[in-house]
């Protein structure tokens, strides 16, 4: 049985190749996008189990992002963790909402408990 899927969407490939390292150490499937338009087109192809979303991409920024899924009935319910380089706007990602958010420099391990928390416990076969 395979581990959760989860959709990486950002455009910085060193954050994005550290990020798929660590979450598939820990036993979960990835898929990757490198801006908001990929992204789209990767959670109607792949239906994720949680959704790891850029906010300042080209093409589709996260925010507009967020507002798709969150009209499709079929990916609505994907839970999504904001990553931003910017100071914390927790109020305007639980408006649109986005479960958990981060700051890019935050603890990977933070960052993977809260991806268990989403997702629950992957199997590592």
């Amino acid at each position: 049985m395979a581990g959760r899927k989860i959709l990486v969407v950002d455009d910085d490939p060193d954050f994005q190749q550290l990020l798929v390292f660590d979450l598939k150490r820990e036993g979960y499937e990835t898929v990757t996008a490198c801006n908001g338009e990929e992204g789209l087109e990767k959670v109607a192809l792949e239906k994720p189990d949680l959704i790891i979303l850029d906010i300042k991409m080209p093409k589709v920024d996260g925010y507009t992002f967020v507002r798709r899924i969150k009209k499709e009935p079929g990916m609505k319910d994907i839970p999504i963790i904001m990553l931003t380089s910017y100071e914390p706007m927790k109020d305007m990602f639980n408006l649109e909402g986005v479960k958990d958010y981060f700051v890019k420099s935050a603890d990977m391990q933070m960052l993977m408990a809260a991806v268990r928390k989403y997702t629950g416990e992957p199997s590592k076969s």
